[in-house]
């Protein structure tokens, strides 16, 4: 995808540090000069905010992120694992830098980017008036909904060149920018934002997958095919400074925080069932009254813990994970190691962005520990890039060798006494023929925050009640739902 410079913006309201840490001086004339263009290239439209309420009862069927790819279960096993850990070392630093930030302004070390479509499943919405289909990631670790806009004519290039189609505003009769006094750009957290001479809301913000600069505005997002629902919400219409998405032209934030789907439509709950990674099958989302773990057959009980609060980091969705097992043996994982410290560093997050799972260092080194003592192979000597562990498997005839392996379920135990269950299928993974890895990986920053990832969610229907601070989850099989 060819991807669009922009300078940076004057820093104005800090989240995060742009891994590059220098900035334009020439930022906010630039800015404005985007928006100037865009202001000289559509119709005048009346400024709407993107906040609704009411009920939005509603299902969607998620994209894999390999849907109609070419590629092997092996290369969709390592692509995931890949960008897992890139978004790992994105997260830490990110969190690293909030904290930092409060005792003095440090910045967080530089992280590689990579492309949040090689784990983030999507789905298709209508923008605007008529609707313009375009293919967002679900992230429940991002707050903007934002698309790419075409705004001059390299995005127009970029599209003529295989990349998506980028939303066009001046095809839509219902687009309008949001003034900077709107509450999106008063209280959105961006890495990044600027009031232009134009009173437009202009930001940057900085992805594990890349960077997107844009403006805020409004518009009709059209959910469904079947029995469309038609919306009006506050976006980042933009472009990529830095970073790729592949396949997808932007970001449906699920989040908590102020700017995402859930809370500009107050939705007080909304779950997800993901199929199998290596199966590149769609995925049930379930919104409101539809989002009912009990309204559909599980394979296990459902639980229920609790949302926890971050008090510097609340965009994500923080579960109080107090110890691990394997089979029926506690491992000595240390209660402090696992908890959210004072200050907001380490905790759990359930994050529908990331693949593999990542532990803090103690709890990692346990669970290593206690997994090679069981499973009777051989560990291999050169361990596949972005794999802690690999064992090799007994040289079969069939293709997926790692069927035949019996370990006993790792679990995750919550406080108040949930239990996820997590099967062979479920933390471990088959990269290449003949390797069978620990979908688990080591967060070794200080602040690191360990993540509970899509391969540990898969045949998992999780349900989040943002209204009561409630997670549950149940064992499903989730393309029966």
């Amino acid at each position: 995808m060819q991807t669009q410079s922009w300078p940076r913006l004057a820093r104005t309201n800090h989240r995060e540090s742009h891994p590059s840490g220098r900035f334009s001086k020439e930022t906010t004339y630039y800015m404005a000069l985007v928006v100037l263009v865009l202001v000289l290239s559509l119709a005048a439209a009346v400024v709407v905010t993107g906040t609704g309420g009411g009920a939005f009862d509603f299902r969607a069927d998620l994209d894999h992120p390999y849907a109609g790819s070419s590629l092997s279960r092996h290369d969709v096993v390592r692509h995931g694992a890949r960008a897992s850990k890139t978004r790992a070392a994105w997260l830490t630093a990110k969190l690293a830098g909030v904290l930092s930030n409060r005792r003095g302004g440090v910045s967080p070390a530089d992280v590689r980017l990579s492309p949040l479509s090689d784990q983030g499943h999507s789905l298709t919405v209508g923008i605007g008036t008529p609707p313009q289909p375009r293919k967002l990631i679900v992230d429940t670790g991002s707050d903007l909904i934002w698309t790419q806009c075409k705004l001059s004519s390299s995005t127009a290039a970029a599209a003529r060149h295989g990349s998506p189609p980028v939303y066009d505003p001046g095809e839509s009769s219902t687009f309008a920018f949001l003034p900077c006094s709107d509450r999106l750009c008063q209280e959105g957290q961006f890495s990044f934002k600027n009031c232009t001479s134009k009173n437009r809301c202009v930001y940057e913000d900085v992805y594990g997958s890349a960077a997107a600069v844009g403006v805020l505005a409004s518009e009709s997002f059209t959910f469904g095919a079947r029995r469309a629902v038609s919306l009006r919400l506050g976006f980042g219409c933009g472009a990529l400074s830095a970073g790729s998405l592949i396949g997808a032209t932007g970001i449906l934030g699920l989040s908590p925080e102020s700017l995402s789907l859930i809370t500009q439509l107050k939705i007080q709950r909304f779950s997800y069932c993901l199929t199998p990674f290596a199966d590149k099958k769609t995925s049930p989302l379930l919104f409101g009254a539809m989002a009912d773990l009990s309204r559909h057959k599980t394979t296990g009980p459902i639980q229920t813990t609790a949302i926890v609060s971050n008090p510097v980091e609340t965009v994500y969705y923080y579960v109080p994970l107090v110890g691990i097992s394997l089979g029926h043996k506690r491992l000595a994982v240390p209660a402090a190691s696992l908890a959210m410290r004072p200050d907001g560093g380490g905790g759990t997050i359930v994050d529908s962005g990331s693949t593999v799972a990542y532990l803090v260092e103690a709890a990692f080194e346990a669970v290593k520990e206690a997994v090679m003592d069981v499973v009777r192979l051989p560990v291999a000597n050169r361990t596949v890039e972005d794999y802690e562990l690999c064992f090799v498997l007994p040289r079969r005839t069939a293709a997926a060798a790692m069927e035949a392996v019996q370990v006993p379920p790792l679990v995750l135990h919550f406080d108040g006494g949930a239990a996820m269950v997590l099967p062979r299928d479920n933390y471990f993974q088959e990269p290449r023929a003949g390797l069978m890895c620990l979908a688990v990986g080591k967060t070794t920053d200080g602040s690191g925050v360990s993540i509970i990832g899509n391969v540990q969610q898969q045949n998992m229907h999780v349900l989040f009640d943002v209204q009561h601070h409630k997670f549950s989850f149940a064992p499903t099989q989730c393309d029966q739902i």
